[in-house]
């Protein structure tokens, strides 16, 4: 296999790593802080800020090209075309990336306020009750609802190959989770650990789930029964559910 040595890059991680040089055949690779890949943004730090900045962009304009297009603003039309369209953008791989920052959190929140307010109905209504009326979770709901569901298929051996080991269940109760040991601060926001805390807050009937179809619709009731500004962000990455 020939690799392309112009484009392979080192991105050195972690606060004691010595910063090794490495080379291809007689050619040595340079370093950077950052590297993108699969149009993932990852830096040494692993902050997903800059992530957090360019999604909301891409799905902005998506949603500018749909809003100079379309002249029905009727609610089944704009919905359709937003998720098709713009929400891909915010959502790909938000497992990884998700926003780990409040204040990215609201960035990205502010492309699908800004959807809203383009359906025909709805549009002088705040946020909160916009959402209601259109049926519609919150993005930050929605990014908690899609860790429930990996963490799902997970469990019933979907990612079993994948990833061996990255959840597990405990020994004397097989509806929880094994919480992990960490040193850093910044794990806490990785999607392994987060996912088991929220994981535990679940009615049972929804851990218990005997399919991924049920367990999406049960999940969809337990969500709906959470009042979305009862969200609550103590801390940045971390999210307190009440609802649950």
């Amino acid at each position: 296999m020939t690799f392309n040595k112009a484009r392979g890059k080192v991105l050195h991680m972690g606060q004691g790593n010595p910063q090794y040089q490495y080379r291809l055949g007689r050619e040595w690779i340079e370093s950077s802080p950052e590297k993108k890949d699969l149009e993932m943004l990852v830096d040494k730090k692993l902050n997903m800020s800059q992530r957090c900045a360019l999604a909301p962009q891409k799905a902005n304009c998506t949603l500018g090209c749909i809003k100079r297009s379309v002249t029905s603003r009727l609610r089944e039309g704009i919905l359709l075309l937003c998720s098709t369209l713009m929400r891909p953008h915010l959502e790909y791989s938000v497992q990884l990336w998700g926003p780990q920052h409040k204040k990215d959190m609201e960035v990205l929140e502010q492309v699908q306020r800004r959807a809203t307010k383009m359906i025909r109905g709805p549009e002088h209504l705040s946020y909160e009750d916009s959402l209601r009326e259109l049926e519609l979770f919150s993005l930050e709901k929605r990014r908690l609802q899609g860790d429930f569901i990996a963490a799902f298929q997970y469990l019933k051996g979907a990612y079993k190959k994948a990833g061996e080991g990255l959840l597990t269940r405990t020994r004397g109760n097989g509806l929880k989770l094994k919480e992990g040991r960490f040193r850093l601060d910044i794990k806490k926001k990785f999607f392994t650990v987060r996912v088991v805390r929220h994981w535990h807050r679940l009615p049972r009937e929804v851990v218990e789930a005997p399919s991924l179809e049920v367990f999406k619709a049960k999940l969809d009731g337990a969500l709906g029964n959470l009042v979305w500004w009862r969200v609550s962000l103590p801390m940045a990455g971390e999210l307190e559910l009440d609802g649950l």
